[in-house]
């Protein structure tokens, strides 16, 4: 029997989708990397999923690549292709975070290191718990940031502090994650998934389309130059001002009441 290593729950408009390997503090490994994989796109062509939240089952959130897990050994007993690995499995993860058509909130109960910690990076709105912490843990065994570490951190933290995340490999408590930029909150552990939970409600009724889009105009802004970035706002708002969610948005706010928004 195949052992569910994603567990998914649904309330209202929010699914929940947990990391179930726990006495691994839910490393990654194949068959992890592909449960998530196709819970995420279940939850995103399911047209009543309005926001997802993921958390780690037990006292860790996801300590990154399971060194053990037979995607990293190599057929003739040679050194593993960890590229492969990283082009199999991180790449269809991070790219499918990155386009899910609903918010993604990280729910980081406990230690997120190496490619967990950029996984719950790579998600819109990271909450975490005062007891959390996220190691760049790559350098301690030869390795680069991955799992888009290295396109995140510089983005999110600035050079200096990406430098010395990824050289050193600390431990950065989530109290200090949160007061340099690098997450959106930290609250008391018992608070974490209902916090977490209020936040994606809130932003399960806001317009969904209108929310993925806001976050494909921001990574798209960064590489882009002031004009051009003026230009993909004026593309970006011709389409969303065509869209019912802006119809609607207008009408209730001139009616004064709440606004039902459907698009997605």
């Amino acid at each position: 029997m195949t052992q569910d290593l994603v567990l998914g729950a649904t309330t209202g408009a929010v699914r929940t989708l947990t990391l179930n390997r726990p006495s691994a503090l839910n490393s990654f490994t194949g068959a992890l990397h592909e449960q998530l994989l196709a819970a995420l796109n279940a939850a995103a062509d399911d047209p009543a999923v309005r926001a997802v939240i993921v958390t780690g089952a037990g006292r860790g959130f996801c300590a990154g690549q399971d060194l053990n897990d037979p995607d990293m050994a190599a057929p003739d007993g040679g050194a593993p292709d960890v590229g492969a690995v990283i082009e199999r499995r991180y790449v269809p993860l991070a790219l499918r975070i990155r386009s899910m058509p609903v918010p993604v909130i990280a729910a980081v109960n406990g230690v997120a290191a190496g490619a967990g910690a950029n996984f719950a990076l790579g998600c819109d709105m990271v909450i975490a718990a005062r007891s959390a912490s996220f190691i760049q843990a790559f350098s301690k065994i030869g390795m680069i940031p991955d799992c888009g570490g290295t396109w995140l951190l510089t983005r999110l933290v600035g050079r200096a502090r990406a430098i010395g995340l990824a050289m050193t490999g600390d431990k950065l408590p989530a109290e200090e994650a949160q007061r340099i930029g690098l997450i959106w909150q930290c609250v008391d552990d018992a608070a974490l998934m209902d916090s977490a939970l209020a936040l994606a409600n809130k932003l399960a009724a806001m317009p969904a389309k209108a929310l993925a889009d806001t976050r494909r105009a921001l990574d798209a802004a960064a590489m882009l130059d002031y004009e051009a970035t003026l230009a993909l706002e004026a593309r970006m708002q011709r389409e969303l001002g065509r869209a019912h969610d802006y119809a609607e948005g207008v009408a209730a706010f001139l009616q004064k009441r709440a606004p039902v928004f459907t698009d997605r």
